[in-house]
Parts: structure tokens; C-alpha cells; sequence
């Protein structure tokens, strides 16, 4: 298990490979459709990316007493990000993507040019990652996008997952569909 600390430089970022599990600690921002595709139409971010983690996220947070708290925070699918994520990663200067189902061919080409890794987190597990989430910080774009899709400032430790796609060009998700499609060739003869 590699340990991860905000901030995630680059050098560290470079050093791990597909199918290393991580725990990481420190500042993680969420991020969904609304947000992707502000940033697309010319919007500033509306916090510092660079050195940081983004998470396909859109968590279940109630307040109390003026606080936040996560209920659950479990991944959202992130293929639907996959038009905006390369120009996002080039201009912020992002060091992790989390989420889950993998990314594409593109992305995975900037995260090769930039030194960003996607980890997989484990879908059906946002109870888990709630409790990883351990102070809500801040929370950016809410009026406009509403809770689910608002930039959430959270402060984890040891939120864990597997680095699926490297900043060396390497993708469990691809790994798959090839022995998949060999397995299959094979069931055919």
C-alpha cells in the first residue's frame, strides 16, 4: 500500500503503477458533470487543483449545527467526464482522478503528458468513503449546482483504492477488454 499526502507532487505521482493500491490523506475536491462542463464553457475553477485530487463524487452531506457532514461518499461513473477531463488535467495540474469504470484513451494520454493517475474507488461503498472523509473544509458552487454536483473541500485519511490508469500509459481497464477479447477468441475455435 502506497501512502499519499497532500499535497501530491509529481515525482510520487510518476513512481506508482497500474494495480498499486493507495491510501491517500489530505485535501480532495469533488467534481461532477456540472462542474466539467462549467469549466469546458470558460469558467474559472473555482479552487487550486494543481497538486491535488479530483472525485466523481456527488455525496449525501447534511448539516448540523452550522457543520458539514458526509453520509456517503461513494464514486460516480466517470466515463461521462471523459470530454472534458484531458483539457481539465492539462490546466490545472491535477496529480489524481478518482472514481470508477475507468477513463479513455485520451485521458489516459494526458495523465501520461501531465503526471496524473486515475484510482479506482469501489462503487456500492459510500458509507466507507464517507468515513474516510473526516472534515468538510469548504464547499464551492453549491447555490449554482445544487448539492450533488457542488465542488466539495473535503479533508480524508486513508481513503483507499487502486491506481487503474498510470501516468506511464498504462491501463488496468484496457488489460481487461484485451484478455477479455482473447478468452473469447479462444472460446470460438
Amino acid at each position: 500500500m502506497t501512502k499519499l499526502s497532500y499535497p501530491f507532487d509529481e515525482k510520487s505521482i510518476r513512481a506508482l503503477k497500474a494495480g498499486d493500491a493507495v491510501s491517500i490523506t489530505g485535501r480532495v475536491y469533488t467534481g461532477r458533470d456540472k462542474f466539467h462542463k462549467n469549466f469546458a464553457d470558460g469558467a474559472p475553477l473555482p479552487v487550486d487543483f494543481h497538486n491535488g485530487a479530483l472525485y466523481h463524487c456527488g455525496p449525501v452531506v447534511v448539516q448540523k449545527d452550522g457543520k458539514w457532514r458526509v453520509v456517503s461518499a461513494g464514486p460516480t461513473t466517470s466515463v461521462r467526464e471523459n470530454p472534458y477531463e484531458p483539457s481539465f488535467i492539462a490546466a490545472s495540474g491535477v496529480r489524481i482522478i478518482i472514481g470508477k469504470g475507468g477513463m479513455d484513451t485520451a485521458t489516459l494520454e494526458a495523465m501520461e503528458r501531465c503526471g496524473c493517475v486515475y484510482v479506482q474507488a469501489v462503487g456500492g461503498a459510500g458509507a466507507l468513503y464517507g468515513e474516510a472523509v473526516r472534515n468538510v473544509s469548504g464547499v464551492s458552487m453549491l447555490k449554482e449546482f445544487g448539492a450533488a454536483e457542488a465542488v466539495w473541500h473535503f479533508d480524508v485519511v486513508d481513503f483507499r483504492g487502486v491506481v487503474a490508469m498510470d501516468a506511464h500509459g498504462h491501463s488496468l481497464f484496457s488489460d481487461v477488454a484485451k484478455t477479455s477479447a482473447e478468452v473469447l477468441r479462444s472460446l470460438r475455435k
